[in-house]
Order: structure tokens, then sequence, then C-alpha cells
């Protein structure tokens, strides 16, 4: 389910997880891959998120190159690249930073490694020296930066103990390549943040934060660092920073509001539900804290004991598309789907173009059993997927769906032709699980219930055809 609650770990399709993980290694992650801690999935946040995004993109040049945006499930602070094309922030970052700010000032940052070329100039300088044993160092490095800046030295210093293998002289030439880099992103972030109008603050604040979780660590040797050492940069940082004529400037109250509503959202779903009582105690009367207990007691009660909560929150703010959402989660994950139709149909009434919640939708009229919903749940499915063209989920339910109209079809070629879409809709779904073996199986199938050279046997054709691209 394209829902918080429901995040599962991230399946990257078996012909892009061998350069997936190679760009770990070149960009010197301080944590595990977005395969291994898994993503999460949510529409209110993501929403969030491009709109951090969106006037940072724009000013640095890449509003037209479809950047994503992945959040994964580690609630460490941290965030990286590694194309042109995908961005990961940690959870955490969201449930750590106290302002939009904070977060967006990472963003750029990473925004500066994508306009700099960095990661394809860096995979450029490990492919000169030829050592499968100098990426194995590299990865090493990169759990000695996640010991260090996760405050656990010991683990940083075990990470140190990979690195110190024998290449010194490479290692060297290519980290302080990396370092220059870093400080590059650093200032072009300032500049991209400048042209919002918007302050650096945060961005000091995030290393800031940095560089006392690496107080303690001792004798990492700064040519060894995967940044260069954080209290440098910090300083270099603040000198940028506090020249701008838009250091003193705000977030808007509208966004601060978004923030601490995500930001209670996931920690409502992501602690201990004692925790989270305890986070946000009941003196708190405050929209996010009843957001986040509503949401812990669902997890700790259930939905009669949490549906009180998610109703007078819907009573305090009836405009709010994503307290409908939850509330229809809720009563889809308890076995209702009947019940979960009516808030879903009013979340997608106020937030039209979020395909995660059309998706959920679907998925709730097809719940129902009844045949009269079936055709609603295509229109949802079929818009979500229009804007959301990889959604394994959504090709799932929409393949269910034709598999009904195609049992309650009366005339062989009706039957045929919605087999057919059933068949081709799983083949999407295997594809975009990458699962390629048995999306050709279905798509072979599909691909012999329509005419040739129509818009729906080009696409069966086209995973026929596919081949996993060469990793040389």
């Amino acid at each position: 389910m394209p829902a918080l609650a429901q995040s599962r770990p991230y399946r990257a399709p078996r012909w892009l997880r061998a350069g997936f993980v190679t760009g770990l290694a070149a960009a010197l992650l301080t944590s595990t891959s977005a395969e291994a801690a898994g993503l999460i999935r949510d529409a209110e946040t993501e929403a969030l998120i491009r709109a951090y995004a969106k006037p940072i993109f724009n000013a640095a040049g890449l509003g037209s190159q479809a950047i994503e945006i992945h959040i994964v499930n580690d609630q460490s602070f941290n965030a990286f690249v590694v194309d042109g094309h995908n961005m990961f922030i940690h959870a955490g970052t969201l449930m750590n930073a106290k302002t939009p700010n904070e977060v967006i000032g990472v963003i750029a940052h990473e925004s500066g490694h994508i306009t700099g070329g960095h990661l394809a100039r860096l995979r450029s300088q490990i492919s000169k020296a030829k050592s499968a044993a100098l990426m194995l160092q590299l990865l090493g490095l990169a759990a000695m930066a996640a010991g260090a800046f996760g405050g656990a030295p010991g683990i940083g210093q075990a990470g140190m103990g990979v690195a110190y293998g024998g290449q010194d002289a490479a290692m060297r030439s290519v980290l302080a390549y990396r370092q220059d880099e870093e400080s590059s992103a650093d200032q072009a972030g300032v500049t991209f943040l400048n042209a919002t109008k918007q302050s650096g603050r945060g961005m000091v604040d995030t290393f800031e934060t940095m560089a006392n979780k690496l107080l303690g660590v001792q004798g990492i040797n700064p040519y060894l660092q995967t940044h260069p050492m954080p209290q440098q940069r910090l300083e270099q940082l603040k000198e940028l920073v506090t020249s701008s004529p838009y250091y003193n400037n705000v977030d808007p109250p509208e966004l601060q509001f978004r923030h601490d509503m995500v930001r209670a959202k996931l920690y409502g779903f992501l602690d201990q539900p004692q925790t989270l009582f305890n986070r946000y105690p009941k003196t708190d009367v405050s929209m996010p804290a009843l957001y986040a207990r509503a949401i812990a007691t669902y997890r700790q009660s259930g939905v009669q004991a949490a549906m009180p909560q998610i109703d007078a929150l819907i009573a305090a703010k009836p405009d709010w598309p994503y307290f409908y959402e939850i509330k229809g989660q809720f009563l889809f994950e308890s076995g209702n789907p009947a019940a979960a139709v009516v808030p879903l149909r009013e979340a997608v009434t106020l937030a039209p173009n979020e395909p995660l919640i059309r998706v959920m939708l679907g998925q709730a009229l097809l719940g129902t059993n009844d045949p009269k919903l079936v055709d609603e749940a295509i229109t949802n499915l079929r818009t979500a997927l229009a804007r959301e063209d990889s959604s394994a989920m959504g090709y799932r339910q929409i393949a269910a769906a034709y598999a009904r109209k195609a049992d309650a079809a009366q005339a062989a070629g009706a039957k045929k032709q919605f087999m057919a879409q059933a068949e081709l809709a799983s083949a999407e779904a295997y594809f975009y699980e990458g699962q390629l073996r048995l999306a050709k199986e279905q798509a072979k199938r599909a691909k012999a219930g329509f005419v040739d050279g129509t818009p729906n046997w080009i696409k069966a054709d086209d995973i026929l055809a596919f081949e996993v691209p060469s990793t040389n």
C-alpha cells in the first residue's frame, strides 16, 4: 500500500542493482543503501519535499531534469545523490530538522553536487585507479563515516582499519578530489538559496550538528574523510551565509506548519508508541501533537481507539486532505474497505494530483468486491499511473480490476481484451519490480491479445525486447 505505515524494502530492478551499488561506493555514502534500508512512500511527505525542492531546482537549472527525491527509512540525518536524476533523503533528516530551512539547505547542497557533475567526475577518478581493492576501501570509508556521523566512534575506527589497506597514495588523490567538490557544493547551495531569497542558516545548523557528532572521534586522517572536516566546512559556510542579505529570512508560517505535521507523522509511525506519547504528551494540544498521538494510538490500540482522534482532526481542519487519507488507510488496513472509500474519495477531491492517494482509493474500491465500483477504480488508477508511470502497486491493482472485468464479460472478444489488459498491467508491475523474466512471460501473453501496432501491443513488445544493460 502506498502509505507510510506500509513502507517496504526498496527493490531496485536487477539490471540497476550493480550500477546502484557502484554509485554508493563512488558517492562515499554515510549510511546503508536505500535497497537495504527501505523507502517510505507517503503523499503528504512527498508533497512537502517537492515544495522544498522546486524553487531550488529551478534556481539550479534543474527544473526540467525530472529529479526524483526518495525518502529512506532511516532515522539518521543524511542525504545523498547517486546520479543526476535521483536524490535520497533520510526520514531522520525531516524528523530531526526543526525548520524547513534546514531541509531546504540539504537539498540545495545536494543540488550543487548534481549541477557540478561531481558524481560522474568522481567515478572517472575511481575508474582510473582500476582497482577493485580501492572500491572496497571506499566502502570501508563509507562505514567509517557512518559510524562517526551516527555517534558511534568505535564503528568509525573499525571502518578506518579497512581504509588503511595499502593504497594510501591513490586514496589521498581520490578523496582530495571529493573534498574540493563538497566545498563547491556548499557554495553552489548558498547561491541557490540566495537566488530564491532564502537563508542559509539551516545549512549552518546542519553542519554544526555534524561537527558536534564528530567530537571525540580520535585519529582520523583528514584525507580519509568522505567530506572535509566538518569544522573546516562550517567556518567557510558561515562566511558565505552570514554575508547574504537573506540571512535573517525565516520560513513562511504555513510551510513551518506543514513541516511540523510531517515530522509528527513520521514520529507517529516510526517511534514506538510509548516513546511517541512521551515526545508529544497530552499537555501538548497543538495539531501536530494531536496528529502524532492519533497515529500512535492506532498502532498501539487499533482503529476504534484512534478514530475519534482522527475525526476531531478533520473537524478542526476539514480542508486537509491527509486527515481523510489516513482515516481511509486505517479503515482499509482494519478490514473495512467499504468504509475507507468515503474518506479516500474526499482526500482525492482535496488533493487530485496525488497518485498515491488515488492508488489507495482504487485498492479500497476493489476491496469492496462491488462490481459497480470497478470502473471507478480503473479511472483512479489510470489517473495515478499517468502521473507516476513506474508504480508497481498501481499496475497490480489495475491488473486485478481488468481481471474482474474479464470475468464479468459475456462476449468472447471483450473477455479477451480485458484479460490482455490485465496481463499487460501485470507485466508492467513485474517490470518495475525488477522481475524481468516474469514481466516477459506476462507481456508475451498480453501481446497475443492486442492488434499489431496498437499502443498496448507496442508496450508489451517493448518489455519483450528489453535487455539488461551492460554494467561494463
